[in-house]
């Protein structure tokens, strides 16, 4: 009889503990857009991509103009001649490629390493809130995650922003 009783103890502190535990969800992607680094980041990422897209823009026209002048003269000019000028255009084309490829990976790395700050700031701040609030997981509601019980869970998304100093 004794064990009994125990075991209804043991098992009604179980279930007032799995009850009182927290849970919470935010939307880190409405966080991250609300951020002013965020609006500045992207601005240097659209600044680069522009850069990067005039340098090749004068590449392409330089062997364009490279390739028309070759056009016109190639029946004037000596085997030997036809035969460098040639080379120079495939050269040309050749670096216009590398460097659309090394573009987009410094505007890749470049993208990273701006994000990285902001997501860090971010995780910093929903882990700070679910420290202070007790909350067991807080589960991120932009994952593409198929269902989160509203009524069970807090959206914590407003306190992150508050945290943050976002409005």
């Amino acid at each position: 009889m004794k064990k009994i009783i125990i075991c209804a103890i043991c098992a009604i502190c179980g279930f007032v503990t799995v009850s009182a535990q927290k849970f919470g969800h935010v939307n880190s992607q409405e966080i991250i857009q609300a951020m002013p680094e965020f609006n500045t980041a992207k601005a240097e990422i659209e600044k680069l991509t522009q850069q990067y897209e005039a340098d090749l823009k004068q590449m392409q026209e330089e062997l364009q103009k490279k390739g028309e002048a070759f056009e016109k003269e190639e029946a004037t000019l000596p085997e030997n001649i036809k035969q460098r000028r040639n080379q120079e255009l495939q050269d040309l084309y050749q670096r216009i490629q590398q460097t659309y490829q090394d573009n987009q990976q410094a505007l890749a790395k470049a993208q990273q390493e701006k994000m990285a700050a902001i997501t860090t700031k971010v995780v910093d701040a929903i882990k700070a809130i679910g420290q202070e609030g007790g909350f067991v997981y807080i589960m991120e509601t932009g994952a593409g995650i198929p269902y989160i019980s509203t009524t069970l869970s807090t959206d914590v998304t407003a306190q992150v922003k508050t945290r943050l100093g976002l409005k």
